[in-house]
């Protein structure tokens, strides 16, 4: 996938949406107190907003993140011989008793 300035683009837009649609329904809830009313829910079109905003923002954000990973590692670990998987260097250990034993640490 290739990371457009579009994709960017997408998402700063639907972010400013989001954040309209939050400030939206804050005026509205503040209307409501001055005027009194009870708060049943909020109006259809903030709520659209908010939802269609929301999706603006995932599908750039899916373009922005690359590739996913494979869940299973099994998929990581075919391309691997047994050799390599074996190969853990911080639990290698070079001062042992072997050095000992070795023909320039003669008597």
């Amino acid at each position: 996938m290739v990371v457009t300035s579009a994709h960017k683009i997408l998402i700063f837009v639907g972010f400013l949406s989001v954040i309209h649609a939050a400030y939206s329904a804050a005026q509205h809830r503040s209307y409501l107190r001055i005027t009194e009313q009870e708060f049943t829910t909020l109006p259809i079109d903030i709520i659209i907003q908010g939802i269609l905003s929301l999706f603006v923002v995932m599908y750039g954000v899916m373009f922005i993140a690359g590739d996913f990973k494979e869940i299973r590692a099994v998929v990581d670990l075919e391309n691997k011989s047994w050799e390599t998987l074996r190969n853990l260097p911080s639990f290698q250990v070079f001062n042992h008793r072997g050095k000992a034993m070795s023909p320039d640490n003669c008597f």
